[in-house]
């Protein structure tokens, strides 16, 4: 995986793909060009986090095909679509599909490298956040079921009597199954541990297992 963000310019005019690339780099950008987005998704696994500026008419797989077909695999990589004049209706539809933004042709060159440099902070910001999910997961996974109960339990707000009464253990041993999901998790406080569940996507209800 490249260790910077990569802008991935899809175009089958080459002339295009070279300009855009002359321009990207003169702006400190990491480039690579594909000239077709089937060339692109055969280099996909190789992407890593970065952005996808593409035409929208390209023979064999269109922009918006490209786009669909992202989204239904999961990848969240943020899209910029180019059109040609009258195009406008194929942008929109792309907009509506999840692309960031979209630009006619001839387009403004400073206004694309805005909208490039938008597109690789939420790819950063959403390559962070889906890094720390694996990590609490990674946590969560070492907890024991008594210890997810707990955990439960106090996502949900209880005191340690309540979570001792529902569990049908003492508030002592709540205290102790509290601190290691504490130690487990690396929670600094219970309101931390309380974000790092919500985050995880653990909802409040205890299975009293």
């Amino acid at each position: 995986m490249p260790s910077e963000p990569m802008v991935h310019v899809i175009d089958d005019d080459e002339a295009v793909r070279d300009s855009l690339a002359f321009l990207l780099r003169s702006a400190k950008l990491d480039v690579r060009t594909h000239e077709s987005a089937t060339a692109f998704l055969d280099a996909l696994p190789q992407a890593g986090v970065g952005c996808i500026v593409t035409d929208v008419r390209m023979p064999d797989m269109s922009g918006i095909d490209l786009l669909r077909r992202l989204r239904d695999q999961g990848f969240k990589t943020p899209v910029i679509v180019m059109t040609g004049h009258g195009d406008v209706p194929l942008a929109v539809e792309a907009m509506k599909i999840g692309a960031a933004d979209f630009f006619e042709k001839p387009f403004d060159d400073d206004a694309l490298l805005a909208a490039v440099r938008s597109a690789l902070g939420v790819a950063e910001k959403g390559a962070r956040v889906e890094a720390e999910h694996a990590v609490l997961h990674e946590r969560l996974a070492t907890l024991t079921g008594r210890e997810r109960d707990v955990l439960q339990g106090l996502i949900a707000g209880k005191p340690n009597k309540v979570i001792a009464y529902d569990l049908g253990i003492s508030p002592r041993t709540v205290e102790i199954y509290r601190a290691n999901v504490m130690t487990k998790m690396q929670a600094a406080s219970l309101s931390d541990l309380v974000r790092m569940a919500l985050q995880a996507g653990l909802s409040g209800s205890a299975s009293g297992a």
